[in-house]
């Protein structure tokens, strides 16, 4: 569309305004708002209209003033995110200046691009190996500075359930992330694909919709393309307020849209909200309705900020790289995660031991300490699996060190605990001291030898300042730096046989803004647009953004270092041990899952805290890391007794269970409570263990499959309205439903069932759900489960390590649905080996109930279920007292039945698990 100027001061009329303050609250005053976009450009649901196909005349696109800045509050795009302006700066890039009342502040822009706003012009399609490419151009460049006049889209139609789209400058090469490309299916086969496509030509723009139902799920002519060197911009409508992602944050489960903005840039922060905190995840899912979701994830890392608006919709504004867009479709919302994953990776399989309980606190000061903290949870009969250090243990507080007085011991201390059936870990920041005198710290001497650091832009090493003292950063995107870190690893593993390696510090965080030289006065430090994050400046207690890297500078490559080093540190750990490797990152990035686990960093030990690490946990799971959770009992300040029994309890259904506690505080491990205390912890973590065989198969459904183990409701009941926005309650798989207390004093609880048929999981009470909330005990001894009907749950006898329970009986609890049926799984292996599954070294054992009896499927057996038997079955859902029970033919005389919940138990059974077995009870 041709641009003509229209002086926007002439619309500025008291009138318009007075009618603007009385019809704020409307969807459409003075004009409908439908009507005007349908003689101006498509509306939000993407109508073809005659502007769209240039059948309006120059002259009939001159719109009088009221059209063209009569645009309803919620749905402006805002002109200003560089910085504020003035009426005359706002006018002069060809947008609308109209002021909202007083009171209004933080909410609609005062200026906004109107709807004839001038934008890209798409040429013709031509095909590519790819798929097919259009060039765009605008004639006049736009406000920004280094405007980039021709840009190349590129469209290939992956999969029958992915679009990707890609926008970039042709003529000169641009930063892209590293992608290995995705799988892509057949021209045949995409056919039948769930989505249509429309380009609009002029200004540029796409509708994407849903063919099922011509739902549209993105329409980014809503708003023009923005694409400079150091600005790129592009807004979208969504055809729902129910979007969940775009991590991570301090935020419930659904993200508010109310004028709100999340900035994504990996920073050494604690958990509050309006912040930007330790990982970036460009990943969105939008609930739709009737059971139907997408996803969208911008590939790019650079700093970037998305804002979200009540129409509802959104903009991405990044500082850097290109548009790089994936868009899944489902069409449910457990498939959008899974074509998801299918882009970033799939997530590792972690070890066994790894799903155990960890106990770790900055302050153990000694070897004899860390000692006795192990005794004392093994003489209180704590479930321990993995002991930890944090950087008390270095020498001078530099990495690959011990202390040679309080940890000269070291190396016998891990081999102690192993002995012991215990796992030990610590702490390994990426900040290599640069202080030591030349050649008495290897890791520095050889790292400056090989080069491996990032280099500032005078081409020296970058110091800057970690707890060591001045420090280099290694580089992870050369592979000399791997190669270094890897012997680095090696040769203390040699010495002190770790387990795993917590990484941490590695957004990377830094107590100097860049340097301990400074930074150079350049726009890759000061760009033009800088998001909204902590500190006002990209180089905010990070390293300067001109720091030379070997793929690209730290501008480029900041949101990626905790990956990369992520990447490095789990491939050491796979060439030095020979087992399944077991990292745990703090700086987090798409594909981070295929690596590392994470947990969310230093949180508060607070009620609040405690509440918000559920949304937390769920998204990871959203964002393929689904080995993640928080500090038990928090990280930050004291504790107390309540909380930490709560925290403990939902703890025990964390993915990934860790108590960790900071130097200042009161100590928070399970056996310094009261005896009351202590049994209700103890008994959390017992109820854990006894589920790690259901727990162990959810990871290698998630590593084979991309499932979600920790899920939200809404991933599991799509149809269901009230579980869409759920995120106090979650799921372990599709089976058992966490409902904790998270507010301090609560001895009842609300808890929701979705619609089915449900039992408690502690003693077999029936609900027959309509999808409603239930009003249930909640004392401090007990944290309220429930079975879903239909599923069959493996368990195992408990013990203090993971080592013990492994040997122990199996037991299965089968939930009948209402029809008497129930169906369930037992993934197993040596719970340590590389690529059992893809080996085919596992057994997998099919479990199904129905008409009066139970009967297992060996469908795979591998040698590492020899020996073991089922001890104990609990059948919930049998409507009468058997009459007999019968084990593969022979009567069981060890039962129990409660008429009261109708469960059955048998007892003092020695089926072995390799064999086909059936179980009858006889009505």
């Amino acid at each position: 569309m041709t641009h003509h100027h229209i002086s926007l001061t002439q619309c500025f009329c008291p009138s318009l305004f007075l009618l603007m303050i009385i019809g704020l609250t409307t969807w459409s005053y003075l004009y409908d708002y439908r009507s005007l976009h349908v003689r101006t450009h498509p509306n939000i649901e993407g109508e073809s209209i005659a502007v769209r196909e240039g059948r309006l005349s120059p002259s009939r696109r001159l719109l009088d003033c009221r059209d063209e800045c009569s645009v309803p509050p919620e749905r402006r795009f805002d002109c200003a995110r560089d910085r504020a302006l003035s009426r005359a700066e706002c006018e002069t890039r060809g947008c609308c200046y109209v002021p909202l009342p007083a009171g209004l502040s933080g909410g609609p822009p005062w200026c906004f691009y109107p709807p004839s706003y001038p934008g890209y012009k798409m040429g013709s399609f031509f095909p590519t190996s790819k798929g097919r490419a259009a060039n765009l151009t605008r004639s006049k460049p736009s406000y920004l500075p280094r405007d980039i006049a021709t840009l190349r889209l590129e469209v290939a139609e992956e999969t029958a359930g992915r679009l990707h789209l890609t926008l970039k400058d042709p003529s000169s090469p641009r930063y892209e992330v590293p992608l290995s490309p995705p799988p892509f299916e057949p021209p045949s086969a995409i056919q039948n694909s769930l989505y249509s496509i429309e380009f609009h030509s002029d200004p540029f723009g796409f509708v994407v919709r849903r063919k099922s139902n011509a739902q549209v799920l993105l329409n980014t002519t809503v708003a023009p393309l923005l694409f400079a060197d150091q600005y790129l911009q592009m807004s979208t409508f969504l055809p729902s307020r129910l979007i969940s992602g775009l991590g991570e944050h301090y935020t419930p489960l659904t993200l508010d849209l109310n004028w709100t903005s999340v900035t994504l840039w990996n920073r050494d922060m604690a958990p509050h909200s309006d912040a930007n905190l330790y990982g970036s995840h460009p990943f969105y899912l939008v609930q739709e309705g009737d059971s139907l979701a997408h996803g969208v994830f911008l590939l790019n890392s650079n700093a970037m900020e998305v804002l979200l608006q009540p129409m509802p919709a959104l903009t991405w504004v990044s500082v850097g790289g290109i548009l790089d867009f994936y868009i899944f479709l489902g069409p449910d919302p457990q498939s959008v995660v899974r074509q998801y994953q299918e882009v970033i990776g799939y997530p590792m399989m972690p070890p066994y031991w790894a799903l155990g309980f960890h106990l770790c606190r900055w302050g153990y000061r000694s070897t004899n300490e860390t000692r006795s903290i192990a005794k004392r949870m093994r003489e209180a009969k704590f479930p321990l699996d993995v002991q930890w250090n944090d950087l008390d243990y270095a020498d001078k507080r530099r990495v690959f060190t011990f202390d040679p007085v309080h940890f000269g011991d070291l190396p016998e201390m891990v081999e102690e605990f192993h002995q012991e059936g215990l796992r030990y870990i610590l702490i390994l920041d990426p900040g290599i001291s640069s202080s030591s005198q030349p050649g008495s710290y290897w890791p520095y001497d050889e790292g400056l030898r090989r080069e491996v650091f990032i280099k500032n832009s005078t081409g020296h090493t970058l110091i800057g300042k970690v707890w060591p003292g001045p420090t280099a950063f290694p580089d992870f995107t050369n592979p000399e730096t791997v190669s270094w870190w890897e012997e680095c690893i090696r040769d203390f593993h040699a010495k002190v046989p770790v387990d795993g390696l917590w990484i941490d510090m590695n957004e990377p965080a830094s107590f100097v803004h860049g340097s301990v030289d400074g930074c150079p006065d350049t726009d890759l430090e000061k760009p033009p647009y800088v998001p909204d994050v902590i500190g006002g400046q990209l180089n905010f207690g990070t390293l300067c953004m001109s720091g030379q890297q070997n793929l690209s500078t730290h501008y480029n490559l900041h949101n990626l270092y905790g990956l990369t080093e992520a990447i490095a540190t789990y491939s050491a750990l796979l060439k030095v041990r020979g087992s399944r490797p077991f990292v745990l990152s703090r700086s987090s990035f798409p594909g981070l899952g295929r690596f590392s686990g994470h947990w969310t960093g230093d949180v508060r030990s607070d009620w609040e805290q405690l509440r918000f690490s559920v949304p937390a946990v769920l998204l990871f799971g959203l964002f393929g890391v689904p080995l993640v959770g928080a500090d038990v009992c928090g990280f930050g300040g004291n504790t107390n007794e309540e909380l930490c029994v709560r925290w403990t309890q939902l703890g025990a259904f964390y993915p990934f269970m860790r108590n960790h506690n900071d130097r200042p505080n009161v100590p928070q491990e399970p056996f310094v409570f009261s005896q009351e205390a202590q049994a209700a912890m103890r008994s959390a973590l017992l109820l854990r263990y006894s589920l790690l065989p259901l727990l162990y198969t959810l990871f290698l459904r998630a590593h084979s499959s991309a499932d979600t183990v920790a899920r939200a409701l809404f991933l599991e009941f799509p149809t269901d309205s009230n579980s869409r926005t759920i995120d106090r309650q979650f799921l372990w798989g599709s089976s058992l439903l966490i409902s904790p207390v998270l507010e301090q004093g609560t001895v009842e609880l609300s808890a929701y069932l979705p619609p089915g048929m449900w039992y408690s999981f502690h003693d077999g009470q029936p609900y027959r759900s309509k999808g409603q909330y239930f009003l249930l005990s909640a004392p401090l001894d007990a944290i309220n489960l429930h079975v879903r009907g239909g599923y069959i749950i493996p368990q195992q006898v408990p013990a203090l390590t993971t080592t013990v329970a492994r040997r122990n009986p199996f037991n299965l609890t089968v939930a009948l649905s209402a029809e008497g049926w129930a169906r369930g799984e037992l993934y197993w292996d040596d719970g340590d080996s590389l690529d059992t599954y893809e080996r085919g070294d596992y057994s997998h054992i099919l479990f199904m109930a129905r008409q009066s009896q139970l009967v297992s499927d060996p469908v795979r057996v591998s040698g590492a279920l020899d020996g073991l038997v089922l001890g104990q079955v609990r059948v919930f859902g049998v409507p009468s007292p058997p009459k007999a029970v019968m084990a593969n033919g022979e009567t069981v005389t060890d039962f129990t039945y409660r008429s009261d919940t109708m469960s059955l138990t048998v007892a003092s059974l020695s089926l072995p698990m390799t064999e086909e077995f059936t179980l009858q009870w006889m009505l």
